[in-house]
């Protein structure tokens, strides 16, 4: 009886020690943490995909794992992102509360994105859960910085799938439709990338303008971009959105754009 009741006290005195880390972890431990995680064959297949060093080479899933001691701490996520560690970057997209971020920050981030996988994922998901959503895709696309306005066109696609179609700019969803109907295939090569991305998610969630979307797909037909030694692809528009419709998934949002 006594070993059963010093086993039930060890263990709320185990969880209450685990709670105070996880509000208490500091910068230090992630990074030691990340360092662990990492393997020289992420390393390698990063590199492949354009990384520059720092980075410990942690795969996504792995990161996904850490969420939970930063998300609390909005602090340790900007100081995560602010390394310039590939990991910790992406890290700290996956962790902040897009509602507390402010604009001058997202900026910073985007300015600090280097390559493809920060600008249209870590700071393209977090911007268009900001308050700043429309705002800052518009200012972004516009910019003669590529990876910008990589992040422009991926936070307006990510805003599209959060976001009920009666809260959306249709008229000016279809004017961009246009514009890359027009402009896609003469862009810069990531830009390129993330504008048929564009297409495919009209066409995939706002409902009232995915029959223009599939018109626009077939329009441009193949986009080809430099993915470098790697095994990427790029999805062809027409195909894609065809596989939504035959799931009857067309319109349907996501709860959140953060992955």
């Amino acid at each position: 009886m006594r070993r059963i009741v010093l086993k039930d006290l060890f263990l709320k005195q185990y969880k209450l020690f685990v709670c105070k880390r996880v509000n208490g972890v500091t910068y230090e431990e992630i990074m030691q943490k990340l360092e662990e995680l990492g393997s020289e064959q992420t390393k390698q297949t990063y590199n492949k995909h354009g990384v520059n060093e720092p980075f410990f080479g942690v795969k996504i899933g792995d990161l996904k794992k850490l969420v939970k001691y930063v998300k609390k701490n909005l602090e340790l996520a900007l100081k995560l992102y602010n390394s310039g560690n590939h990991d910790a970057m992406y890290l700290a997209g996956l962790s902040v509360n897009p509602k507390q971020i402010s604009k001058k920050t997202l900026q910073d981030w985007a300015q600090k994105a280097y390559w493809y996988m920060v600008a249209e994922y870590t700071v393209a998901q977090v911007a268009a859960e900001s308050d700043y959503a429309m705002e800052l895709a518009r200012e972004w696309m516009k910019s003669e910085e590529e990876m910008i306005a990589v992040g422009g066109w991926s936070t307006y696609s990510n805003y599209l799938s959060i976001t009920p179609d009666e809260k959306l700019d249709l008229s000016e969803i279809r004017a961009m439709l246009n514009q890359v109907k027009n402009n896609i295939h003469g862009e810069r090569n990531r830009v390129r990338y993330v504008m048929n991305g564009f297409v495919i998610s009209v066409g995939a969630y706002v409902s009232e303008l995915s029959e223009e979307a599939k018109q626009v797909a077939e329009y441009i037909g193949k986009v080809q971009v430099n993915v470098g030694n790697t095994a990427c692809k790029v999805p062809l528009a027409t195909a894609y959105i065809k596989k939504i419709e035959v799931k009857n998934r067309v319109g349907l949002k996501r709860k959140t754009c953060i992955c």
